[in-house]
């Protein structure tokens, strides 16, 4: 492919993403390239939530080509998600009010608890949709959906694995990956990441972690909509898990499921 660049350039296709990232190489200089990334990526930068923006350019083709400083590091261990930087990065972006701005300018995509159960629905498997214990936890969330003001929703990075993480050799964390960012309440967040890396005797304190980078304190709404949120995951979990025919790791998240239903049933 043409990346109409200076010449010197080498530009080397990264492993294991989707084809459209690349590392730029010239003498001594070395970049991340990405082609259409999201032109929120610049916010993201200003905020240093994403290593640093260096150029923005229109290719030829019509395609869009970012570079970004290019970064030694690592990505997060599983084990390393409740750290407190984790926490902090995380309550930056949740409370940053040039991102909503500029998420809501691009087009950003709004969010609602409604949404995520139509999502959950849509093409719903008939055994997934008799199952009963799916069936009974969907119901509930159903009729106790969140109420939160839209005015209240904010950014959300909406894809909080361990492996959107790069902690580089200088010790910054960053977020990377932003093509599932929305505008949501922060609790859909937080529920993905608390119900993968944080164990549930564990969430208050988490959350009070993730509370003392601001003036707030938790409360028992926020928990609730936790909550709400973490058995939604639970459910898109399972169902995309059934498409992608995972059907080991579906029974396992099934078996949590009912798990978590035995030990609280005020979703």
């Amino acid at each position: 492919m043409d990346f109409d660049l200076e010449n010197g350039w080498r530009i080397l296709p990264i492993d294991g993403d989707t084809g459209t990232a690349y590392m730029g190489i010239r003498q001594q200089e070395k970049l991340f390239l990405k082609r259409n990334t999201s032109p929120f990526l610049a916010a993201l930068s200003i905020e240093g939530i994403t290593p640093r923006l260096v150029w923005t350019k229109r290719m030829t083709t019509g395609d869009t080509l970012t570079a970004q400083e290019w970064l030694n590091g690592r990505c997060l261990h599983k084990a390393e998600m409740d750290s407190e930087a984790v926490a902090a990065l995380l309550y930056r972006l949740h409370h940053s009010a040039l991102l909503k701005r500029m998420l809501k300018q691009v087009g950003g995509q709004v969010v609602t608890p409604e949404e995520l159960l139509q999502r959950y629905f849509r093409g719903l498997p008939q055994d997934l949709r008799h199952h009963p214990l799916l069936k009974t936890v969907a119901n509930r969330l159903r009729a106790k959906q969140p109420q939160v003001k839209r005015s209240n929703y904010e950014v959300c990075h909406g894809d909080l694995n361990h492996k959107n993480w790069l902690l580089s050799d200088q010790g910054n964390l960053f977020l990377v990956d932003w093509e599932s960012a929305v505008i949501a309440d922060p609790a859909y967040d937080l529920s993905m990441l608390m119900c993968q890396y944080v164990p549930r005797n564990n969430w208050q304190q988490w959350l009070q972690t993730y509370q003392a980078n601001g003036p707030e304190q938790p409360s028992d709404d926020l928990m609730l909509r936790i909550n709400w949120y973490s058995f939604c995951y639970l459910l898109l979990q399972i169902k995309d898990k059934h498409q992608r025919g995972h059907f080991h790791e579906m029974n396992q998240d099934i078996i949590k499921l009912d798990e978590v239903v035995k030990k609280q049933t005020d979703i």
